[in-house]
C-alpha cells in the first residue's frame, strides 16, 4: 500500500521593487540573490533599468508608472506576499504608482530602502521625487532604512555621531509613523553602529567593521535580508540583527570577480531559524 505524501510547507514569497542593476551587484539582482540565499521565493517589479558597475552609473532608463503597477499586480495575483521592499524608484510618477499598488493590495510589511545616491556617488532618486517619496510612500512602510547621508537628506540635520544619528532616527520614526533603522556604517570608528528606533524603543545594533575593498550593494542586501526574514515571521527587531549578521559574512567572505569583489551571497554555512 502506498503511503500518503508528506504535507509540504509553502516557500514564503518576497517581492523587491527596485531598478536593475546590470553588474548585478545591487538592486533587483542583489535582492533576488539574497531572497534565494535565505530561503524565500523571490518575485520582483522593475522600476527602471540602470547601465552600471560597481564604479558608476552610465545610464538610467526609467520604467513607465503603469507597467511598475503591472507587475506588482501581475505578483499578487499569482502570489501571497509575505513581505516587500522598495528600493531605487527614480521618479515621482513611480513613487506614487508604487504608494497606490502597496496601498491596494495591502502590503503590510514593507521594508523601504530611500536608495537616493548609489556608493559610487551616482544620484538615483531624482530631486523633486523626494517630497513624493515623503508624502506617499514612506508613512506606508513597517520600517525605512536609510543611510547617514539619505537620513540627512530626508531630517535636514547633519549627522556626526552616534548621538546625531539617534536623534535622527527618533525624529524620522515619529514623522512618518514607522519604525526607523539609520545606518552607520558612513560614520567612523572600529565598530559600526546601526540605530532602531520602533514604538519609541531604542535598539542599537553593533558589529566590528569590515575591512571590505568595495560595498556596492550592501543597502540593498540589508533591506533584502530584512525582508526575507520577516517573510519567515521573524520580529522586526529579530529579522534586522540577522539580516546583519548575513551582510557582515558577505562583506568578510568577498571574492574577486572580473576586476571587482562583490558581496559574497552564496549559502551561509550556518543556519538563521
Amino acid at each position: 500500500m502506498a503511503r500518503a505524501a508528506s504535507a509540504v510547507t509553502a516557500v514564503p514569497v518576497a517581492l523587491t521593487i527596485a531598478g536593475s542593476d546590470s553588474g548585478g551587484g545591487a538592486g533587483i539582482q542583489a535582492d533576488l540573490k539574497t531572497f534565494t540565499t535565505l530561503g524565500v521565493f523571490g518575485t520582483s517589479a522593475i522600476t527602471c533599468i540602470t547601465a552600471q558597475n560597481p564604479c558608476g552609473v552610465y545610464g538610467v532608463t526609467p520604467m513607465a508608472p503603469a507597467a511598475v503597477t503591472a507587475q506588482i499586480t501581475a505578483i499578487q495575483r499569482g502570489f501571497p506576499i509575505a513581505a516587500a521592499k522598495t528600493g531605487m524608484l527614480y521618479s515621482a510618477p513611480i513613487i506614487r504608482a508604487v504608494a497606490d499598488a502597496v496601498r491596494r493590495h495591502t502590503i503590510r510589511r514593507l521594508v523601504i530602502d530611500p536608495v537616493m545616491i548609489a556608493t559610487s556617488g551616482s544620484r538615483l532618486l531624482r530631486a523633486d521625487a523626494i517630497r513624493a517619496l515623503e508624502a506617499r510612500l514612506l508613512p506606508l512602510a513597517l520600517v525605512i532604512t536609510p543611510n547617514i547621508p539619505e537620513a540627512e537628506a530626508l531630517s535636514g540635520r547633519t549627522i556626526r555621531n552616534l548621538r546625531d544619528a539617534t536623534d535622527c532616527a527618533v525624529l524620522l520614526a515619529r514623522r512618518y509613523g514607522t519604525a526607523c533603522l539609520v545606518k552607520g556604517g558612513h560614520l567612523r570608528g572600529a565598530i559600526v553602529r546601526d540605530i532602531l528606533i520602533d514604538h519609541d524603543r531604542i535598539t542599537i545594533f553593533a558589529s566590528p567593521r569590515v575591512a571590505a575593498r568595495e560595498t556596492h550593494g550592501t543597502g540593498c542586501t540589508l533591506s533584502a535580508a530584512i525582508v526575507a526574514f520577516l517573510a519567515r515571521g521573524m520580529p522586526l527587531a529579530s529579522a534586522i540583527r540577522h539580516a546583519r549578521i548575513f551582510v557582515h559574512r558577505a562583506l568578510a567572505t568577498a571574492r574577486p570577480a572580473g576586476t571587482h569583489v562583490p558581496l559574497n551571497l552564496l549559502p551561509p554555512r550556518r543556519s538563521y531559524s
